[in-house]
């Protein structure tokens, strides 16, 4: 069998990223087989892998197995929800993938872009968790020309009085006259359509563009991939960077 070095190992099994995996081997918190981990050490995926006292890979049993994320270019009128209970088409049938997966977070159905798809609960989960601000970017045409004032207001946070919040401090900048680009480190309900709508603005159209490090690029609609090891190292770098942060 193939030898894999234990820190890569442990980023490809989505467990954290490789330079999380030498700090913890460095600490003594990885063993193989029942031996503690030495930096450099290789392995097969086979052994009995046990990280900060939790198995991993295949020693975890089937719900750990090698993770997926799939990235989703998800076309206006496909549903984020596993259930077809509005009759629309579901983002799970729309690509038939072979193994099963689920979407990370959700994608208004008039709405279209970047989705994830991953079989890793605890990664959506640390993806999704809004104490992390990850940032979302958005591409957004309104139905009129703005001005300077809408922009600010927008920059400056919007009080949505149905919710009963005011939305954090964003970035956003202009791509033409109808056209922006937004930048969002939190995720209410249909946050973009209503922060337009109590500023007079109705939204035409909606695109999300980035997750993270993980960016739509030149995916068509309706198409999907997999992350590149590169993106996933990047991603569980940042939510590495997130728990450090949280404390």
């Amino acid at each position: 069998m193939e030898l894999t070095r234990l820190n890569k190992y442990l980023s490809e099994v989505g467990v954290c990223s490789r330079r999380e995996a030498d700090r913890l081997i460095e600490a003594g918190k990885v063993t193989v087989d029942g031996h503690i981990a030495v930096m450099g050490e290789k392995v097969t995926g086979a052994e009995e892998i046990v990280c900060g006292g939790k198995p991993v890979g295949k020693s975890a049993g089937e719900k750990s197995a090698r993770p997926v994320l799939l990235m989703v270019n998800k076309p206006q009128g496909v549903v984020c929800t596993t259930s077809d209970k509005d009759r629309a088409t579901t983002i799970i049938e729309l690509i038939q993938y072979p193994v099963r997966v689920y979407p990370v977070g959700r994608l208004d159905k008039d709405s279209e872009g970047l989705v994830l798809l991953t079989n890793q609960g605890e990664l959506a989960n640390e993806i999704m968790h809004a104490g992390n601000f990850h940032e979302k970017e958005y591409e957004v045409t309104v139905s009129q020309p703005y001005n300077a004032a809408f922009l600010k207001k927008m920059r400056e946070g919007v009080e949505l009085k149905e919710l009963g919040v005011t939305t954090r401090p964003c970035r956003v900048e202009t791509i033409d006259a109808k056209t922006f680009r937004i930048v969002l480190t939190q995720g209410l309900n249909r946050q973009i359509r209503r922060m337009c709508g109590e500023l007079g603005y109705r939204v035409t159209g909606l695109k999300r563009v980035r997750i993270m490090n993980l960016r739509l690029g030149r995916l068509k609609t309706g198409d999907f991939r997999k992350v590149t090891s590169r993106e996933w190292e990047e991603l569980l770098r940042q939510l590495d960077e997130a728990r450090e942060e949280r404390g």
